[in-house]
């Protein structure tokens, strides 16, 4: 039996007159070599696990904190005569994790679509009352707000579409080779608009090429571009700068010189929806997405983000790339 089961990844345990007698090697990561000859109750020392192991029947319980302090096992006791007892454990605490984590995002989703579509109705119904005598600067303003949050929407659902086809994605590795300093000075540009142009400054040092996915890379520059003119000063110049790091892989820099972020946020600035500053990001159209897409469209691509910054001094966001070995005259 301890043949049989000894490299299953599931942890097995069989027991003998309420000792174990025998423990896989999953069994023994968990719960440590020292229970081999214990009493199971006294090697699993949780109450919900020593009350399934009591009875004198087979079942089955759910057991948190069994190992840890927030995991969840699944403990199946199969009694198989009067003495022995076969023990499996399955850990769900990723499904629970997966679980809680779509949850939140549903809600978080609702939220955020909810805001301006309930502006939308509201300056609508306003407006729709044949009663009212509202002034053509008045109506103005009512109808800016309305095609304002109109817009908001329309962002956020094209970020959400985004982010699902990023995920869905996430496995499938890229197979394009693109020329990285065209597609940078493109998209930055693109990215910043007539109105900002005057405040980015490219410096492409050299012609680095990826394996990658135009459209997403792409869409990584022009996420990063855009959140650091959104998020510095009026006057503030960005500097996106295009060369080669130490390693060999092609490096992307985004640096802006705005009020920085505090240490606190910069481990979670890559989750959906999280904002260092909720009302400003919304007032300035930000979805709070922008850098969740970074982060998986990087991952895909065997990429790596790295974010410094310092509060008043402002941010850098570093994109590394796995250079491509083939030569750039082969970019499709």
């Amino acid at each position: 039996m301890s043949e049989l089961i000894e490299h299953s990844r599931t942890p097995l345990l069989l027991t003998e007159r309420k000792r174990v007698s025998v423990a896989n090697n999953a069994a023994r990561e968990i719960l440590g070599e020292h229970m081999l000859g214990q009493d199971v109750r006294v090697a699993f020392r949780h109450p919900d696990a020593v009350a399934l192991l009591d009875q004198s029947s087979s079942g089955t319980a759910t057991v948190r904190g069994l190992v840890r302090r927030l995991d969840i096992w699944q403990i199946n006791y199969k009694r198989l005569d009067a003495n022995l007892g076969v023990i499996e454990l399955v850990n769900q605490t990723a499904e629970a994790d997966i679980s809680r984590a779509h949850t939140d995002f549903v809600a978080n989703a609702s939220h955020e679509l909810r805001t301006p579509l309930a502006s939308v109705i509201g300056y609508i119904e306003t407006l729709s009352d044949e009663d009212a005598d509202y002034t053509p600067e008045t109506r103005g303003r009512f109808f800016a707000t309305v095609l304002s949050e109109a817009r908001r929407l329309q962002s956020l659902i094209s970020d959400l579409m985004s982010l699902s086809q990023v995920e869905a994605e996430k496995h499938d590795r890229p197979t394009g080779v693109i020329r990285l300093k065209e597609l940078v000075e493109g998209a930055s540009i693109d990215a910043a608009g007539p109105d900002r142009q005057h405040r980015l400054l490219i410096e492409c040092h050299e012609d680095s090429t990826i394996v990658g996915e135009a459209r997403q890379i792409e869409q990584v520059i022009r996420n990063l571009v855009d959140n650091a003119l959104k998020y510095s000063g009026i006057n503030e110049t960005v500097v996106v700068s295009l060369d080669r790091a130490p390693s060999g892989d092609a490096r992307l820099r985004v640096t802006d010189y705005g009020e920085g972020i505090a240490p606190e946020h910069i481990p979670h600035l890559t989750r959906r929806f999280y904002r260092t500053d909720p009302g400003r990001s919304r007032a300035s159209g930000g979805t709070g997405l922008g850098l969740a897409i970074v982060k998986h469209i990087v991952e895909r691509h065997k990429g790596r983000l790295d974010i410094d910054s310092e509060v008043g001094k402002g941010t850098v966001f570093t994109v590394r790339f796995p250079a491509s070995e083939k030569a750039v005259d082969d970019v499709s």
